[in-house]
């Protein structure tokens, strides 16, 4: 959320992003050969060219050898580093390269048919595998293959290159071999519907297949995965196996997860009802109409207060109530509201980011004094937990550690949303879909943003525009199958056209993936494989908008989400 309109990153690449990480797809003919030179980055940067002096190699962290590509986009650079690589004309070939960081792309140019580029919003800490595909033209004999980053952005790390299909007769690195069996292969965190697995690692390997009882249920291209739409107090055993280009592994040994008994919301939540509508106040003047805390509507179940602010110690925050800009409305009434909501079963949180926060929770000191000032602010207004808006990064690990320790001070009514873009949601490995998982035990409800977003993948892999009920069900479908339970999983939009840039949907089409969601019923085109008919519900921006509106959108919205099954 922002106080004026939320700006996003254009993201070109995004309305061509079919495309996406995977494990190759298939076994190349004997003939086929790696045609990158040095694509392990084993003779530094020989070879390869990078923008601006923007590229240099690293004894860490790597994916394979001793050696990997490190390259640092600027405000007006995106690092691109690219290799002119001999191919065969009419020719088919498999581009690949193992990254890791935030928004790096992978792509071949002068192809002579179709350009190609793929792309990663995240990798989390590890590296992840990008992939795709490209034909040559009847009279190319070279192509550009190239990474890069994006304006801005922090380093982003490329390692172990193949460009894999006929020898183009420029020489080139050797072909992979069929890798090794996955070893360390443990059980994890388990609810009553999932089991998370991690494994170690296979250098070669280039993707995993994930088997439930010998039967293949899933492919991954990191070292974790979760299994989902399984019973609850049942045994059940896996197995993992590595992939590459030359074929599959043998299976690792076998491990058996029991899940947890059947519950209600596995995280936190207090007061929260089974299906609930979010709301955002605004604790300041941007056209909107301008509310006290009482005039919020009852439809509104979860009330985030926007926004907290940094202060000069690291992580901590603070709030100020606008008082001016509010027509006058003092702490005593605003305590005062908050009480009568409390009385009438709503819970009204602190949000903490939208577009313009600058907090940071980046070491173990700064998540203390997240934690220590949150609970602060939770003790002098009565809030009775905590929204996670950062839009400006997030690491999961001190986040993950700031919510922990600030729920063992407020305890098991404490509630926790999130509301992150739609990019920071498109993989488990993203860290704001870390940081929603590892504190999947108190969590309330995760409310992605439907909007500002431009267009995005789907769980099925297609790409999907906003602004439709199938970019709103085939995007859940992303956390719903990730390892959330449905109960943490809400659809966040703009309460009329005012409230963002783009994105904006009628209440009805909101109502429609409600039920799509829910009940399978008045879906788009795409369809989910089962329905979750726990689904937590909807959040709006703002209910300073909705009241501009006339209140259109709760009075529609509301009323559907808790009819809900």
């Amino acid at each position: 959320m922002n106080r004026a309109r939320h700006a996003r990153l254009a993201l070109a690449v995004a309305a061509a992003g079919a495309l996406s990480i995977a494990g190759l797809a298939g076994t190349a003919q004997a003939a086929d050969v790696n045609n990158a030179k040095n694509a392990g980055f084993e003779s530094g940067l020989g070879n390869w060219s990078c923008s601006a002096g923007s590229g240099a190699t690293v004894s860490s962290p790597v994916h394979g050898g001793t050696a990997a590509l490190k390259a640092t986009p600027s405000g007006s650079d995106t690092a691109q580093c690219s290799q002119t690589v001999a191919v065969k004309p009419n020719s088919t070939y498999t581009l690949s390269a193992w990254v890791q960081g935030s928004y790096v792309y992978l792509g071949a140019s002068g192809t002579g048919t179709t350009d190609v580029s793929t792309w990663t919003p995240g990798t989390g800490s590890g590296y992840g595998q990008l992939t795709t595909t490209f034909k040559t033209g009847s009279a190319t004999t070279s192509v550009q293959i190239y990474t890069h980053g994006w304006y801005g952005q922090t380093a982003y790390y490329a390692d172990d290159f193949s460009v894999f299909g006929p020898d183009g007769g420029g020489g080139g690195d050797p072909a992979p071999t069929v890798p090794g069996a996955p070893a360390g292969l443990a059980v994890g965190s388990v609810s009553s519907s999932s089991v998370n697995l991690s494994w170690g690692a296979v250098s070669n390997a280039t993707g995993y297949n994930v088997y439930q009882g010998g039967t293949k249920v899933q492919s991954v291209t990191g070292s974790s995965a979760t299994v989902t739409g399984l019973s609850a107090s049942t045994s059940y055993q896996f197995q993992v196996s590595a992939t590459n280009a030359a074929g599959e592994s043998p299976k690792s040994a076998a491990v058996t997860a029991t899940t947890s008994a059947s519950g209600g919301n596995p995280g936190g939540g207090g007061n929260v009802p089974k299906h609930a509508v979010t709301g955002y106040w605004q604790n300041f003047n941007n056209g909107a109409t301008v509310q006290k805390i009482s005039d919020v509507p009852a439809n509104y179940d979860i009330i985030a207060v926007a926004f907290a602010d940094a202060t000069s110690t690291p992580g901590a925050v603070s709030f100020t109530l606008d008082s001016a800009g509010l027509g006058g409305y003092t702490v005593d009434q605003f305590k005062a509201d908050i009480a009568a909501k409390h009385a009438a079963g709503k819970s009204v949180i602190i949000s903490i980011g939208g577009q313009n926060g600058t907090i940071s929770v980046s070491d173990s000191n700064s998540a203390n004094n997240f934690a220590n000032s949150v609970y602060s602010l939770m003790q002098t207004y009565g809030f009775d937990g905590v929204d996670i808006d950062l839009e400006n990064g997030l690491n999961s690990t001190y986040m993950t550690q700031a919510l922990k320790s600030l729920a063992a001070k407020a305890g098991s009514k404490l509630v926790i949303t999130m509301a992150p873009q739609t990019i920071d949601m498109q993989s488990p490995s993203n860290e704001y879909f870390k940081t929603a998982l590892n504190i999947k035990d108190i969590l309330t409800v995760v409310n992605m943003q439907y909007y500002n977003s431009g267009s995005m993948n789907g769980c099925d892999g297609n790409v999907y525009s906003q602004g439709t009920v199938d970019f709103l069900t085939a995007l859940a479908c992303i956390q719903l199958q990730g390892g959330l339970d449905p109960s943490q999983v809400g659809l966040g939009l703009p309460a009329s056209t005012s409230g963002a840039g783009s994105g904006y949907v009628s209440p009805s089409v909101v109502n429609a993936a409600l039920d799509c969601l829910t009940k399978g019923t008045s879906c788009g085109n795409f369809k989910p494989s089962k329905t979750y008919p726990t689904l937590r519900g909807a959040m709006a921006w703002s209910t300073n908008w909705d009241a501009k509106s006339g209140n259109a959108w709760s009075g529609a919205v509301g009323p559907h989400v808790h009819a809900l099954p």
